[in-house]
């Protein structure tokens, strides 16, 4: 009876302590330029929900992808945490058509803390779409990162929204 009662006292105890040392390690790190993680790519294989683009068919189609972001800059501004790099990708998603896009984005990277990292990609990409070779695309996202080489990655705009899994090298 005393060791049951230990073992859930100890369990107990556990359950209280570990949270907050989880959140102790969770630090804000937005105005410390250059204080995140150290990589030259981060490769992304990634899931695709998309919403009839590019046939206009009206039809959501699912898909896989992959994107290659090669770091190239700290920041634009010094007084936060922000990086900069270029992507390439491959999207496709079977189907009728069998969709095919090829992004190339410039990525804004904003490093809110050491889990919590948020980006904008602006660019272009080359798609199968009928008389429409050349498309813009736009993607906002988010990563959970689970340590300074693996994130678990969204990123939602047009045209489409891709889940994924983040590998820093």
């Amino acid at each position: 009876m005393v060791r049951r009662l230990t073992a859930a006292s100890c369990c107990a105890a556990a359950l209280c302590v570990v949270p907050s040392l989880a959140h102790a390690q969770e630090r804000s790190i937005i105005n410390q330029f250059g204080e995140h993680p150290r990589y030259i790519a981060e490769l992304e294989p990634h899931a695709i929900l998309g919403f009839g683009y590019p046939f206009d068919t009206g039809q959501n189609y699912l898909g896989l992808g992959f994107r290659a972001t090669f770091h190239i800059a700290d920041g634009f501004v010094h007084s936060i945490n922000d990086s900069i790099g270029i992507g390439v990708g491959l999207d496709f998603a079977p189907g009728t058509f069998g969709y095919v896009l090829v992004p190339v984005v410039m990525q804004w990277n904003f490093w809110l803390s050491t889990h919590w990292s948020v980006f904008g990609e602006p660019g272009l990409a080359f798609t199968n779409a009928p008389l429409r070779a050349l498309d813009p695309v736009f993607y906002a996202g988010g990563r959970f990162h689970f340590n300074e080489h693996i994130a678990l990655t969204l990123r939602v705009g047009y045209p489409d929204i891709t889940v994924g899994v983040s590998f820093f090298l």
